[in-house]
C-alpha cells in the first residue's frame, strides 16, 4: 500500500530540476504547494514528503520554508551518498541529519543512500555496514539505493556527465544484484539491517526486471520501498496498464510513491527536468495517481459515495427533461481525461470554476 507522496526528486540538483530557469525555485515551491494541497483534499491520510535533496543543503529547506512549501508538507528527505559522490566523510551521517533539523520541526527521512561497488564490492559491503549504524533509529525511513546495477545500456538520470568524469559510471554499480540479478557481497548483508532499511528501487517504463525484484524484496524482508510513477511516462500509449502491473505487483510493500519528471510537451522547455507551464497539470496526475493506487481515507469514500449519489440523481434527472437528446448531462463543466480512470479531479473541478479554456491538459 501506499504511506507516502513524494513530490519530484532531488528538486536542488540540476539533473532533476532546471534551476536555471527557476534560479530561486519559486515555480517549484508554488508547484508543490498546489500539488500537496490537492493531494490532501483527494487522501489527507498520506504523508506528503519533500523531494529528497542532493546535496544537503540547509539553505534549500530553509527557501522551502521561506515560500510555504513546508507548512503543506509532513516530511522532508535528504539523499547522501559520501563514499562515491559527496564531499564529507560518512561518519558525518549524524551531522548532515542535524543541520536539517535544526531548521525545520518536520522528520527528517534518509530516502536514499547507498555505496557503489565500482571500485570494489568490500567498499559497498563496508557502506552498507556503516550507514546502517549510524541511520537506524536515527531516522524513521531509510531506502537503500538500489536494489539492481542500472544497465549498462540504459543512461543514468544525470545532466552533468562531463563533470561527474569517472564518477558518472558509479551510477552503474549502485545495485546489491549485478545487472544480470547475480547476487554481491552485500545482498546477504543487508538482510540483517531488515525491515529497518527499505530499499529505492526506480522501474522503468516496462522494466523487464519486477517480478524478479518482487520476489529479492521479499526474500530479504524489505517492508518499506520506495519507487516512482513518472509523470512523463504517463503520455506514453498503454501507460496505464503499465502503472496498473506496476502498482499491482508492490502493493504488499509499505510504498513511498514518487511523482516527477516533466513531459516534453508540458515544459517551459522540452525537458524532463523543466519547470512545467502550467502548474496544475502536474497538481492534476499526482491526484490521479492517488485516486487509482491510494487506499482511499474513511472520510473521502464516504464523500465520494455522497458525490457519486448525488451525481447520479442529477444525471436521472437531466435525462428526464431532454431525454434521446441528453449529451454529458453529468457535472457538464468538470475536466475529464483518460488517465484519470474514469474519476474526477479535485484540481480540475476547481479549474473548470475559472475556466475550461486554461484546464485542458496538453497531452501530444
Amino acid at each position: 500500500m501506499i504511506e507516502a507522496v513524494m513530490f519530484w526528486n532531488e528538486p536542488n540538483n540540476k539533473s532533476h530540476w532546471a534551476f536555471e530557469l527557476d534560479p530561486e525555485w519559486r515555480t517549484f515551491a508554488d508547484m508543490t504547494k498546489l500539488a500537496a494541497e490537492a493531494v490532501t483534499a483527494e487522501n489527507p491520510r498520506l504523508l506528503r514528503v519533500l523531494g529528497g535533496i542532493s546535496p544537503i543543503d540547509v539553505r534549500f529547506i530553509a527557501n522551502m520554508q521561506g515560500q510555504g512549501v513546508l507548512d503543506r508538507l509532513d516530511i522532508v528527505a535528504v539523499h547522501g551518498f559520501p563514499l562515491d559522490w559527496n564531499h564529507w566523510p560518512i561518519d558525518e551521517w549524524p551531522e548532515r541529519i542535524k543541520e536539517i533539523e535544526a531548521v525545520t520541526t518536520l522528520p527528517v527521512w534518509v530516502s536514499e543512500v547507498g555505496a557503489s561497488s565500482f571500485g570494489a564490492e568490500e567498499v559497498q559491503l563496508f557502506g552498507l555496514r556503516r550507514s546502517a549504524e549510524l541511520l537506524r533509529g536515527r531516522v524513521e525511513r531509510i531506502h537503500w539505493y538500489s536494489l539492481y546495477d542500472l544497465p549498462r545500456a540504459w543512461p543514468a538520470t544525470t545532466r552533468h556527465r562531463e563533470d561527474e568524469g569517472s564518477a558518472y559510471y558509479r551510477h552503474f554499480y549502485m545495485g546489491l544484484l549485478r545487472e544480470d540479478g547475480t547476487p554481491k557481497l552485500a545482498l546477504e548483508p543487508f538482510a540483517e539491517y531488515t525491515p529497518d532499511l527499505g530499499i529505492c528501487q526506480w522501474f522503468h517504463f516496462d522494466d523487464h526486471r519486477l517480478d524478479d525484484a518482487v520476489d529479492w524484496l521479499r526474500r530479504l524482508g524489505v517492508r518499506y520501498l520506495r519507487t516512482g510513477l513518472s509523470w512523463a511516462d504517463s503520455l506514453r500509449p498503454k501507460a496505464l496498464d503499465w502503472f496498473d502491473r506496476q502498482m499491482h505487483a508492490l502493493e504488499e510493500f509499505e510504498v513511498t510513491l514518487t511523482f516527477c519528471f516533466t513531459p516534453e510537451s508540458c515544459g517551459v522547455m522540452p525537458h524532463y527536468t523543466s519547470p512545467p507551464h502550467c502548474l496544475d497539470e502536474f497538481a492534476d496526475f499526482c491526484v490521479r495517481m492517488v485516486q487509482r493506487y491510494a487506499e482511499p481515507s474513511s472520510a473521502r469514500q464516504q464523500m465520494v459515495g455522497a458525490e457519486a449519489i448525488s451525481e447520479r440523481k442529477d444525471g436521472e434527472r437531466a435525462q428526464r427533461v431532454a431525454g434521446d437528446q441528453c449529451v454529458a448531462t453529468v457535472a457538464p463543466a468538470k475536466t475529464h481525461d483518460a488517465l484519470s480512470g474514469g474519476k474526477w479531479s479535485p484540481v480540475a473541478k476547481r479549474r473548470s470554476k475559472e475556466g475550461t479554456a486554461q484546464a485542458g491538459i496538453r497531452y501530444s
